[in-house]
């Protein structure tokens, strides 16, 4: 499976293999933006034909006042007359560039932004579509480098002119059919020096590739530092880490910058290339085009117009030097970016075909929202933006744990053969040490992860067979840690549902959150900073309770829920999770063993085993784990 870590590709393909492999990758997103991009390539036609014109035209002038033979529309007007001619048609093609150049220049890079956009849109969308297990092994920073950085370089390839690349070969095209036109042994002089060109060009296009590769990974690390030491710079500050934690990312730095210096050396050597070249061919033009002007087989006017031929020869590929570095970035960035397409999404619907670009041609936006494939997401978006007041409670369901076994790596299980049944409308609290599985459980359930063996039922059918929109519809899950985005109290209870305030404030009241939320400055309207860093943990916890209850889940899972609240408020929310508990199959997890003892039914892991089960007082009959267990935490009490 290919991964989003940082194994460079293959670099042993060629260059224009390689680029043409990439370009085919961005094909269904260009194709997506035809209709916006014929106009500019039109205009490529009269850029070329004016570019070409100019040294014609300055040759005619140059052979005019030398009386030398001038072509068919100067032949019968006089010297004055066909320079104010030659004037006026050099004033037209200068003004063809002006104009069109700076017009075409705006919609290449409009197309361009759109492409980019509709990249990133997809990007996201594939990522928060990968299972948890991706994240477990993905730093952050590495993936908001592909998800910024990356794209970003890849729009820099449109912004500073993709089709200008085009519009370079289409004019090179045109003034070597003009070149030809006026002297076949300058022209082939000028054509054959490309050769050579074009091969430098190549070897240093594949040495920036793999340089730039490496400096794209070390921008990754250095990323995923920085988001490491600002998401734990408690910890830093406490213990002191400053000092090591500078040394450590100053060494990544120092690796980034000498990544970088490798990419400088290259682009620098392929300006430097170019501009030579140019002076070699001028030169050549000089004693080439001099010595058939002594034997009288050339004019001084078709002289100075290859004179200024080799410049314009030549300026496409100088243009394309200033363009190469964000090129060939662009390229990385396409690689980069697809290395992460092609992460497969794990956890899938049931006939859902995988719509992220593991195949050869990436998929535009407009096709993920629009498409037929995706009328039950149509369905269920039309369905969640209607304004929902008072949410229908799904039905308790049954859950059922059929030998199931699962490891977060292969061969090493966190979960061994689990056999349990929880009725509907049954509470079931899972007990045991750290490391027994009880989290896992939950994550298999919400189908964060699939199972490895074995299978879960809700209801009698497989949860793999149930869309994840509906599977998760039918359950809310209240962590330890309760996550808050920045945004204000409301948003972060309905979470993008279209709930209305009223049913809000009736899902606050009934989890005794209300009087909380009210003493906020500007209640529910509160704007939270991110993570909610403007709130205690506790605050945070109870919000975690008003988004459960306004969902009305047939389904509850607590997960050590009340560990954050103080003695005080977990009594109003005790009191307010026996109502939101009634008719509901309830998993609890929590280590006060106190707080479970009215459970219908405690399951008791270790190891990943269940090798204990019943209610509170026939666990302690029993004399087991879990007598030890309760009565350890007697005594620490």
């Amino acid at each position: 499976m290919t991964t989003a870590t940082d194994t460079p590709p293959s670099t042993t393909a060629a260059a224009p293999n390689s680029d043409w492999r990439l370009f085919l990758r961005l094909w269904p997103y260009i194709r997506a933006q035809r209709r916006y991009l014929w106009l500019p390539f039109v205009l490529l036609v009269p850029l070329s034909l004016a570019n070409a014109l100019q040294p014609i035209l300055i040759g005619q002038a140059i052979s005019l006042i030398r009386q030398e033979p001038v072509a068919w529309f100067l032949q019968e007007r006089t010297l004055q007359g066909g320079l104010n001619l030659l004037v006026a048609l050099l004033l037209v093609t200068v003004a063809v560039r002006l104009t069109l150049d700076g017009w075409q220049s705006f919609l290449v890079q409009k197309v361009g932004q759109r492409i980019t956009a509709n990249i990133r849109n997809d990007l996201f969308t594939h990522v928060t579509s990968l299972a948890v297990r991706f994240f477990d092994r993905t730093p952050v920073g590495k993936l908001i480098t592909r998800l910024t950085s990356d794209v970003d370089a890849l729009g820099d390839v449109f912004s500073t002119g993709a089709v200008g690349i085009f519009s370079d070969i289409f004019s090179i095209g045109v003034i070597a059919i003009a070149m030809f036109w006026l002297q076949w042994q300058l022209a082939l002089m000028l054509i054959g020096m490309l050769i050579p060109v074009t091969w430098l060009i190549i070897y240093f296009q594949q040495q920036y590739r793999k340089a730039n590769y490496r400096a794209r990974e070390k921008l990754s690390e250095l990323n995923a530092t920085l988001q490491e030491n600002i998401m734990g710079i408690e910890v830093v500050q406490m213990f002191r880490r400053e000092r090591f934690n500078a040394e450590s990312f100053r060494t990544t730095n120092t690796q980034y910058v000498q990544a970088i210096d490798k990419t400088i050396f290259h682009d620098s050597a392929v300006s430097s290339t170019l501009e030579w070249i140019a002076l070699v061919a001028i030169a050549g033009v000089l004693w080439l085009g001099g010595y058939l002007v002594m034997q009288e087989s050339l004019t001084f006017g078709v002289l100075a117009s290859f004179i200024l031929f080799a410049q314009r020869l030549f300026d496409p590929l100088r243009q394309f030097a200033d363009k190469f570095t964000s090129i060939q970035a662009g390229f990385t960035a396409v690689e980069r970016i697809t290395d992460l397409f092609n992460v497969p999404v794990e956890i899938q619907d049931p006939g859902h075909t995988q719509l992220s670009q593991t195949s050869p041609e990436p998929v535009p936006v407009n096709t993920l929202v629009n498409g037929s494939a995706h009328a039950p997401l149509a369905a269920a978006i039309a369905e969640q933006n209607g304004d929902r007041t008072v949410a229908e409670r799904v039905k308790a369901s049954e859950i059922c744990f059929d030998h199931v076994q699962f490891g977060y790596k292969p061969d090493e299980y966190v979960l061994k053969n689990l056999n349990f049944t929880i009725q509907p409308g049954e509470k079931v609290a899972l007990v045991g040490p750290t490391g027994a599985g009880k989290s896992s459980i939950i994550r298999l359930l919400c189908r964060l992860y699939d199972v490895t063996h074995g299978e879960i039922l809700l209801d009698g059918v497989n949860i793999r067979d149930l869309p994840q929109a509906e599977l998760r519809r039918r359950m809310a899950v209240i962590l330890q840690d309760g996550f808050l985005f920045a945004g204000d109290v409301k948003s972060n209870i309905t979470l993008g549902e279209n709930y209305s305030l009223e049913a809000v404030k009736e899902a606050a009241f009934k989890t005794n959150v209300a009087p909380f939320i009210e003493q906020l400055p500007q209640g529910y309207d509160t704007l939270l900073r991110e993570r909610g860093t403007n709130l205690s943990g506790g605050q945070k916890q109870l919000l975690a309770f008003a988004r459960a209850a306004i969902r009305n889940p047939g389904i509850l899972i607590l997960d050590e829920a009340t560990a954050n609240l103080d003695v005080g408020t977990e009594a109003l929310i005790q009191d307010a999770l026996e109502k939101l508990l009634e008719d509901r199959t309830a998993i609890i997890i929590a280590h006060r063993l106190s707080t479970i003892r009215n459970v219908d039914r405690i399951l008791v892991l270790k190891q990943g085993e269940l090798i204990e089960q019943g209610n509170h007082e026939a666990l302690l009959a029993h004399n087991g784990l879990y007598a030890s267990l309760y009565k350890l935490q007697m005594l620490e009490g």
